[in-house]
């Protein structure tokens, strides 16, 4: 049987903290179970998403977005 994940030693590798992206991440699967803090699982959920850096870049503009599914 699987050992849940509390019950598992720590990583030997330093961990990093969640940048605030991450952290509303987390806050949001928390609010959506019902919770009002996340939990372990919430932020190591939130810890394996891709980490973003600086300003999110602006859509290209010029060309509209079509629908190209057949009706």
């Amino acid at each position: 049987m699987k050992k849940k994940v509390w019950n598992k030693p720590n990583p030997k590798k330093k961990s990093t903290p969640l940048t605030p992206s991450q952290k509303a991440a987390a806050k949001k699967a928390a609010k959506l179970g019902g919770r009002k803090y996340p939990n372990l699982v919430d932020n190591m959920n939130a810890a394996k998403q891709k980490r973003t850096s600086g300003p999110k870049k602006a859509p290209i503009v010029g060309r509209p977005s079509v629908d190209t599914r057949v009706k």
